[in-house]
């Protein structure tokens, strides 16, 4: 007797390849970078409010840095839009930029105690790097097809400054939890 699985994954057809023609893909690629971009900068608006209240010094410092790396990835962005002959758009951002309202929210809900909104801040904020590095891992394979190794190279460095960055704020989160 043949289980619904088996029944089902002998009958389905393999994947087709998804064709997008050069303008529909960069369109794609335009509009998403929009996202991560406006993103970023609502995160480089937000994160300093917080500074001031943070209890771990080293994650004030981590803070900074990721500020700092942010904001060299914007530049990067800004490059990426000129050498693709195109300008920043706002387009939908309540996404990303929802997701950073709703953690720095859930931060202040921590107000009192310290630590605890110390370790919330770091939650999120790997919240946020984990979905950058996957934003960049997917425009990366967009510019593959966009055929633009400097495009390509410029979101190969976001992602290795957001990836450094997450990976910061994982050494700093073992070291207060193990303490």
């Amino acid at each position: 007797m043949h289980s619904p699985m088996t029944e089902r994954s002998d009958k389905s057809p393999s994947p087709k390849k998804i064709k997008l023609g050069a303008e529909k893909l960069k369109t794609f690629f335009v509009n998403h970078l929009n996202r991560v971009y406006f993103a970023k900068a609502h995160l480089v608006n937000k994160l300093p409010q917080i500074m001031d209240e943070v209890n771990f010094t080293d994650l004030r410092l981590a803070i900074r840095e990721t500020v700092a790396d942010v904001e060299k990835q914007m530049a990067r962005m800004e490059l990426i839009y000129e050498l693709l002959d195109e300008s920043i758009g706002k387009g939908s951002i309540h996404g990303l930029t929802g997701l950073v309202d709703d953690a720095f929210e859930a931060i202040r809900e921590q107000a009192g105690e310290a630590e605890l909104r110390d370790m919330s801040i770091i939650f999120y904020l790997q919240n946020i790097e984990c979905l950058e590095m996957a934003s960049f891992q997917v425009l990366q394979i967009a510019a593959v097809k966009l055929k633009n190794k400097q495009v390509q190279q410029l979101l190969q460095e976001c992602y290795e400054e957001a990836k450094a960055d997450r990976t910061l704020l994982l050494l700093i989160v073992a070291k207060y939890i193990t303490k």
